[in-house]
């Protein structure tokens, strides 16, 4: 079974829990954008910009599962990080925004996909 599969909370409200946690935790800014079936999330905190992006599935229910499973990602790296588990940086280091716009995970995937295929020579990150 599914996180949250057969949740009532509305979408409206897990967003709204997002902003709340994030602004709780030291945020200074929160965007929610939407746009052809695909969300954006994105908050800056700690000096860094933090970036989600979800596909969102058909249908209402699985639409409030998804949003709660995100509420439930982002407040575990959250609580994460302030109990020192790990820190703010290796919580959502997949997630922090580069200077180019993309996240630590869209520049670094490509790379890491090589080395395991063998291919040790394609750099990590590109040299600056």
């Amino acid at each position: 079974m599914a996180y949250a599969e057969r949740t009532k909370v509305p979408v409206t409200q897990s967003k709204a829990e997002i902003e709340k946690l994030v602004k709780r935790y030291g945020a200074d800014a929160f965007a929610v954008m939407e746009r052809q079936g695909r969300v954006q999330i994105a908050f800056s905190l700690m000096g860094r910009n933090i970036l989600f992006r979800m596909d969102l599935p058909e249908g209402a229910q699985a639409e409030r599962s998804i949003w709660r499973a995100m509420t439930l990602t982002i407040k575990g790296k959250l609580e994460s990080a302030e109990r020192g588990i790990e820190t703010f940086e290796e919580a959502f280091l997949a997630n922090i925004v580069m200077p180019d716009g993309r996240t630590v995970s869209e520049a670094t995937r490509p790379a890491i996909e090589n080395h395991y295929k063998g291919r040790a020579d394609v750099p990590l990150l590109p040299a600056t």
